[in-house]
């Protein structure tokens, strides 16, 4: 016995519909990830500037590794290095965070990301064995996070993993090797 040809085209259009519905709706899916991801990083950015005083768009972040710490950078991009109020305001913001952190008081990366920063409440526990330096660069400064204390140092180690990846930021792991941080209070 044959299955009449009606039945098999009738079968074939209705799994074709079913495919290109389940292909649309991975579409839509996907489309809607991008646009949120977007969505989440212009408002990360936009709550950056506020809590910055800087336009996050014209200034770049890096967020180093350290063996004993890390490093985080915020600097005028090159061709907006000549705003010298800019790179004031930059200096002015590592120096607040830098106080702001060593009393264990990480409300503004929780602002600036919308929630709390992953390795931030173990740091504030653990404040009494983090030291904060600020140094000025030419354009911006950085702030460098120093411990000897193991636990502390896994935070830290979460905060640095989740800011590069929140601010799509570069930086370096060099945990192996020897830090070259600034002696100086």
């Amino acid at each position: 016995m044959t299955t009449p040809r009606w039945i098999v085209v009738g079968v074939a259009a209705v799994l074709c519909t079913v495919a290109l519905h389940a292909q649309s709706d991975s579409a839509r899916a996907a489309d809607s990830t991008r646009k949120s991801g977007e969505s989440g990083l212009r408002g990360m950015l936009e709550r950056g500037a506020r809590v910055m005083g800087v336009d996050q768009t014209k200034s770049a972040h890096e967020f180093d590794l350290l063996p004993d710490g890390a490093r985080i950078r915020l600097l005028m991009a090159a061709a907006e290095a000549t705003d010298s109020s800019s790179v004031v305001t930059i200096r002015a913001h590592l120096r607040s965070i830098a106080r702001a952190f060593s009393r264990g008081d990480f409300k503004s990366p929780s602002i600036v990301h919308g929630r709390v920063v992953p390795g931030t409440k173990t740091m504030a526990a653990r404040r009494g064995l983090i030291t904060y330096r600020v140094s000025d660069l030419p354009r911006g400064g950085e702030v460098w996070i120093i411990t000897h204390d193991s636990t502390a140092m896994a935070a830290i180690k979460r905060f640095v993993e989740f800011q590069r990846s929140d601010h799509r930021a570069g930086g370096m792991d060099s945990t192996a090797h020897q830090s070259h941080h600034p002696t100086k209070p």
